[in-house]
């Protein structure tokens, strides 16, 4: 896993590039804290940050490959799970190798297959390959956007970078944001190639741009389609099991120490009673990491989204399949840390409002990393098997809105409590979300004889996995990157994506609970209190203390009217979420303190020029 960015500026020389390649590339440095490089040439400038996973002296970037008609040179993010295969048919063609590196596999599969060779991987990947033949630039992105890509069109070119901050290093760019930015902020929905940044487009998942003299183009080499569904449900149970059971065993290939993220919930314990069957076979154990927070379980108040702490879970998952656990607890003054809060949004790049779920995922992941450099996620087993409360809400199913959106505001809270009025009424955040809405939906084709119903839930199923997963996957890799981890989710592999989305619900949910196909595929690996269990989300904490720290912060924000902050917040709603007398316990009541906060920080770190017309 790494970090790249880079420069491509046809009418200029690039003899003065190196400082500010050098400037974006460092930029990338906790993506890639073990190596870097550069490399400029013509109207190139290749910029790499490097996490050694496979092939740890071999796979130095960027790495070029002289072919008789020019240099080839790559910058790669990601891993390739059938690299060896590749491998062993590029060197069946002839191709000779100097590494073991699957960075190397990719390089020879460019040369052999061009711009195609996208559609031959199975992995996670964001990369760009500079092609000295043809003077062009080509960015390639995995199928389902696990590992970003961000790219930045100039008068001549073309700025591109794995985050926003590499592109924004570069003195081309100004930090702007516009309406539709904004609109993109606080909608929580995922709208393929917007970057929240003006100017800025991120590659879409499945989706190679091609960038040359000509200028710039765009082909979708893969996207989610519908296709019948011919197996009962025995069938579909036994391939969804060996589909798991086969990406589970590609992804635990790695060179340096690898772990599992445990949860307790159905996704997590599954894939890591997979992961721990597998290296059973070698004699090895799973080292397993769950979050949890002071006196959680032992003071846990049930909720709507929650009935059940994870802990208990978690620790009968880790008997069960004999892994070596270790709990990460925080505490709230580890949570609310305004210095926590500041590496998360930069992180991320944006001030997403989700407080201590980014932090504690922050918090997680910096802890695993002083133990493991690789660790094994459930995150899309919810979008991709049907886990989620909507999915089962008749509120939610026939709504012509993002389902996740219903009842969004009474569980994870409401910005317009602290927008400004104005604000709010020029955003116009419901005319945003329902023409987003209909461009989602637009596409999904339907089959022959599918009923209404069948229709509707597969409508529900591509929204998550097209508009949804996109933002949680965007904070996994973030979070984790952040502190140099790198994080894989097998659940995301492409193949148990276009087999499950095109499985009825009917066979999705053949028991009447979520997660059904999931459930039964793995039930001889799952102590029963997991297989009974219902689905808890990510979990945050309820500890008053956290509230009131925020209250604090926020009052200290109020000392000062005129931040650049009171653009877009009110500060009277300010002003009420602060003075509330009952400490904010839950995420929803909490929700505008956490954008107050995340907000200024950002304009603070990022100084953007806002644009509100």
């Amino acid at each position: 896993m790494c970090g790249i960015t880079g420069w491509v500026s046809f009418d200029r020389a690039q003899l003065d590039a190196s400082a500010t390649l050098d400037a974006m590339t460092a930029t990338m440095a906790c993506r890639g804290p073990d190596a870097g490089g550069t490399w400029v040439s013509g109207p190139a400038a290749l910029g790499h940050r490097r996490l050694a996973i496979i092939d740890l002296p071999g796979g130095r970037q960027p790495m070029t490959l002289a072919t008789p008609r020019g240099t080839l040179a790559l910058v790669y993010s990601g891993e390739t799970y059938n690299f060896t295969e590749l491998r062993r048919e590029l060197a069946g063609r002839g191709h000779r190798f100097l590494t073991d590196s699957d960075t190397e596999v990719v390089l020879h599969g460019y040369l052999e297959w061009g711009e195609a060779m996208a559609e031959h991987l199975n992995g996670m990947y964001a990369f760009a390959v500079w092609d000295a033949r043809y003077e062009k630039l080509v960015l390639i992105r995995d199928r389902m956007g696990i590992k970003p890509l961000y790219y930045f069109p100039t008068a001549d070119g073309v700025l591109f970078g794995s985050e926003p901050k590499a592109i924004l290093a570069n003195p081309l760019v100004r930090a702007r944001v516009g309406l539709d930015g904004l609109r993109e902020l606080f909608a929580f929905v995922k709208t393929p190639g917007h970057a929240v940044w003006d100017g800025m487009r991120e590659v879409e998942p499945g989706t190679v741009v091609t960038v040359d003299r000509s200028g710039l183009r765009r082909q979708v080499y893969w996207s989610l389609e519908t296709r019948p569904h011919p197996d009962d449900q025995d069938t579909t149970v036994a391939r969804v099991r060996a589909l798991l059971d086969d990406t589970v065993r590609r992804q635990l290939v790695s060179d340096v120490p690898r772990c599992t993220l445990l949860s307790g919930g159905l996704d997590s314990s599954a894939m890591t009673a997979l992961a721990a069957q597998q290296l059973a076979e070698s004699g090895e154990k799973v080292r397993s990491f769950a979050v949890d927070f002071v006196g959680q379980t032992e003071h846990f108040v049930a909720d709507a989204l929650r009935t059940t702490p994870d802990t208990p879970f978690v620790h009968d998952v880790a008997r069960a399949s004999g892994t070596v656990h270790q709990d990460i607890v925080l505490d709230s003054n580890a949570l609310a840390d305004p210095e926590v809060r500041r590496r998360v949004i930069k992180a991320r790049d944006l001030p997403m409002g989700l407080g201590d779920m980014d932090a504690s995922l922050y918090l997680l992941f910096r802890a695993i990393r002083e133990h493991s450099t690789v660790a094994l996620s459930g995150e899309s087993a919810d979008e991709v098997f049907g886990g989620y409360l909507q999915f089962f809400d008749e509120e939610a199913r026939r709504g012509d809105t993002f389902p996740w959106l219903v009842r969004f505001d009474e569980m994870v809270g409401d910005d317009a409590t602290v927008l400004r009025s104005d604000v709010n009424a020029v955003l116009d955040m419901p005319g945003f979300l329902r023409d987003s809405y209909a461009t989602a939906v637009a596409g999904i084709a339907r089959l022959d004889g599918e009923s209404d119903f069948e229709y509707r839930m597969r409508r529900i199923s591509y929204l998550h996995l097209t508009r949804f997963v996109r933002l949680l996957l965007d904070r996994k890799d973030r979070m984790s990157m952040a502190v140099g981890l790198e994080v894989r989710v097998p659940y995301c592999d492409h193949r148990l994506v276009e087999y499950v989305y095109n499985a009825p619900w009917s066979l999705k949910s053949f028991d009447g609970r979520e997660k059904s196909l999931l459930r039964e595929a793995t039930a001889d690996l799952l102590p029963r209190s997991v297989y009974d269990r219902v689905k808890s989300p990510y979990p945050t904490t309820q500890d008053p203390k956290y509230g009131i720290a925020l209250q604090e912060y926020a009052r200290d924000l109020l000392a000062d009217p005129s931040h650049p902050v009171f653009a877009l917040l009110d500060p009277a709603k300010v002003r009420s979420a602060v003075e509330r007398h009952t400490p904010q316990v839950t995420m929803a009541s909490r929700r505008g303190l956490e954008r107050t906060l995340d907000l200024a920080l950002w304009l603070e770190m990022y100084r953007p020029e806002i644009m509100l017309d």
